[in-house]
């Protein structure tokens, strides 16, 4: 078999590989980055390319109040206090280094908005493919090598030491081996038949996404010696996609956000829309067909903002996913929804709105918290039949705030790093927006300073 030596060997080229690669290419490494499919991105380059960040110049420049204290309460609280505190505190201790080196790259952030488990704007939205060309136009120019089509299949341990990992290529097998270590960043399972079936079969019924390479090679090689596990429990899809959602572009709304409920097809409410939603991806699994509408009026139409993610109204309706009409009981009838049943769930909601009741499912916000109810009562009406979306598993193999995978005991094991989506522990119960990607990011250069150090490089700051 035939054996390429290099200082570091990074499997997977998302955000989370991505930046570990280049970061370590920067400070001077020997970087191979192995890509199991012909294209790089993974499930990163699919995403919506939002950032989870505070304390930046950009909330400062809009006003916007954060700090890493209220950060850390919103994943404590959206966690259920299951996330792991000591991997909470690296990612706060290193964000602002992380955007610093991010926008040193030429990154921009367009847009800062709330979403899923913020209590403040802090979702910080890219071009996600620019960033990544650009990271890894970067990477390239510091040396890094990159070989697509290289799929990861066993680990190589040597007197207790991950020294290396085996390939699967075209050519037959090959062998990676890193002095500094391997750093597995190879996505979660969500395109992973066999493991859903083990660890969440009820989410075979969401619509599957992500990359194509993302069905837990990574999780299982490093299962295979031993690695601990964390929050398996709480695989779930995103609500908030259509139910022909393709690849083409990152079709996710969530109005519910700016003011919409959601309804069944009964045209009842069954869940508390301001909650963050991958709990929402879970509830509606149990609705009938899986399905449950957006459905708002004019005022929300109103906050689209074509071309972001999750906001995007304008391109749905140009794609024919968004129902219209100028009546909630035309709207109904065209969408498939009882038309009766809808015009009552409107009018208590309205009724709630206006604070003459309580609200029905308990909804006191838009979006945790932050921002008061809005009457859908302004013509045209509009509705969004969504779906939940598996687009990642937000659970994995257990890590020190170092990046290094710690065994069923929780001793490390020497040479095996892991970063990114193929991790458990970070998220706990729930997820927030941008801190996929985020986190990603942030461990990606830990686990690239900590390897340059034990070489006797430096990470460029």
């Amino acid at each position: 078999m035939p054996e390429h030596t290099f200082d570091l060997v990074v499997v997977g080229s998302g955000i989370a590989g991505q930046t570990a690669a280049t970061s370590a290419a920067e400070a001077g490494l020997r970087v191979v980055l192995l890509e199991k499919t012909e294209k790089l991105g993974g499930s990163s380059a699919m995403s919506g390319g939002w950032f989870a960040f505070s304390g930046t110049p950009e909330q400062a420049e809009q006003g916007i109040e954060d700090s890493a204290e209220l950060f850390r309460r919103d994943m404590l609280e959206l966690g259920e206090h299951l996330n792991d505190p000591a991997l909470l505190e690296a990612y706060l201790a290193n964000q602002e280094q992380t955007y610093r080196w991010l926008k040193d790259h030429g990154v921009v952030f367009r847009e800062v908005e709330i979403s899923s488990g913020m209590s403040a704007r802090r979702g910080h939205n890219s071009v996600i493919t620019d960033v990544l060309a650009r990271l890894h136009r970067d990477f390239t120019a510091a040396g890094g090598q990159t070989r697509l089509e290289h799929r990861a299949v066993r680990l190589v341990r040597e007197d207790g030491r991950v020294t290396g990992v085996v390939a699967a290529t075209a050519d037959g097998e090959a062998l990676f081996t890193g002095r500094g270590g391997v750093v597995l960043a190879t996505g979660g399972f969500s395109r992973g038949t066999d493991l859903l079936k083990v660890f969440a079969p009820e989410q075979l019924a969401a619509i599957p996404y992500g990359g194509k390479g993302n069905t837990g090679d990574g999780l299982t090689m490093a299962w295979k010696l031993g690695a601990g596990m964390a929050d398996m429990s709480f695989v779930s899809g995103t609500y908030g996609s259509h139910p022909e959602t393709g690849e083409e572009f990152h079709e996710l709304l969530t109005a519910y956000y700016m003011g919409a409920i959601i309804v069944n097809t009964e045209g009842r409410r069954f869940v508390d829309e301001s909650q963050d939603y991958k709990t929402l991806g879970r509830v509606v699994l149990d609705q009938p067909g899986g399905l449950g509408f957006e459905v708002f009026d004019a005022k929300v139409r109103a906050k689209s903002h074509r071309g972001i993610p999750l906001k995007d109204i304008d391109t749905l309706e140009d794609i024919g996913h968004v129902y219209k009409a100028d009546t909630i009981e035309e709207l109904a009838a065209a969408a498939g929804i009882d038309p009766a049943a809808l015009a009552e769930t409107v009018r208590r909601y309205n009724a709630a709105a206006a604070g003459e009741a309580a609200d029905e499912v308990g909804r006191t916000s838009l979006c945790n918290g932050v921002g008061d109810l809005l009457p859908i009562d302004t013509a045209p009406y509009y509705a969004y039949p969504a779906k939940s979306l598996m687009t990642t598993t937000y659970c994995g193999v257990t890590i020190t705030p170092a990046g290094e995978v710690v065994d069923v005991d929780g001793d490390v094991i020497e040479g095996l790093y892991a970063i990114g989506e193929v991790t458990g522990g970070f998220h706990g119960a729930a997820y927030m927006t941008g801190t996929s990607l985020g986190k990603g990011a942030v461990f990606g250069r830990i686990v690239a300073a900590r390897a340059a150090a034990r070489l006797g490089a430096a990470v460029r700051a």
